[in-house]
């Protein structure tokens, strides 16, 4: 049963970033994770953030574009990559 409700948890988590991460592409030019941190509940797993970037990606929703210092406090300037909405060729 805990397998089954981590699964269950983690699916919601990765729906609700998906549909995020395309109402960012759509408000803003640009965007990354510190973005995402500020419009969704904490990740339960600290590799799922990333991880939601990479499915958009893969979908065709997203497109990299650079990168820039984070502005989140606990990532300490680190490097967080830049996003775009991809204009063509979105898979559905």
């Amino acid at each position: 049963m805990r397998a089954a409700a981590l699964e269950e948890v983690r699916a919601e988590w990765f729906a609700d970033a998906r549909f995020m991460i395309e109402q960012l592409s759509k408000a803003q030019d640009r965007f990354c994770a510190d973005d995402l941190r500020k419009v969704m509940r904490p990740a339960p797993n600290r590799y799922w953030a990333g991880l939601a970037f990479g499915h958009a990606q893969q979908a065709g929703l997203i497109e990299w574009v650079g990168y820039r210092k984070s502005t989140t406090k606990s990532r300490k300037g680190s490097p967080v990559s830049i996003w775009r909405r991809k204009q063509q060729g979105v898979k559905a």
